[in-house]
């Protein structure tokens, strides 16, 4: 996303957010990311050294001692999501722009690449999304089966 974005920042002036979109999502995306393999690589590094954490601290609420971490991971998703509803409003406002620029109105285009990339960006975010609300549907479900049945 973020080297598209780059390499097209100047080829959508119908819509001249797309590129931004693509470009910072990619960004604080790949930014997330990395935080969360920093993460799961340092809790990995402290399991495998087998290092305990003292359980007479005087802490009532250990989970403190990671909070900022926390709200970290809080911000950048709530960032991603509105960046996203934004990036749908945005691309989809001007559903299948000029993809050559028009003789008369040549600030009326996008290029082709930049559009289509958005487009399918979307599009494959869109059905993750719907697969896993539907998949947390049937799970819940399933559970709520089981867990009547096991009642009676």
């Amino acid at each position: 996303m973020t080297f598209t974005g780059m390499k097209f920042l100047e080829d959508c002036p119908v819509q001249p957010l797309i590129p931004l979109y693509l470009l910072v999502g990619g960004v604080i995306g790949s930014l997330k990311v990395t935080l969360l393999l920093y993460n799961s690589t340092r809790m990995r590094q402290l399991l495998s050294k087998s290092v305990v954490i003292d359980d007479d601290d005087d802490d009532e609420y250990p989970w403190r001692q990671n909070a900022h971490k926390y709200y970290i991971h809080l911000t950048l998703s709530l960032f991603l999501f509105l960046w996203f509803i934004l990036g749908n409003y945005w691309v989809f406002s001007v559903y299948l722009p000029n993809f050559i620029p028009p003789f008369h109105q040549p600030q009326d285009y996008c290029d082709k690449t930049l559009y289509i990339f958005a487009v399918g960006v979307l599009i494959i975010s869109h059905t993750v999304l719907f697969l896993l609300i539907f998949c947390s549907c049937c799970i819940y479900c399933f559970s709520r089966q089981r867990y009547s049945s096991d009642e009676d």
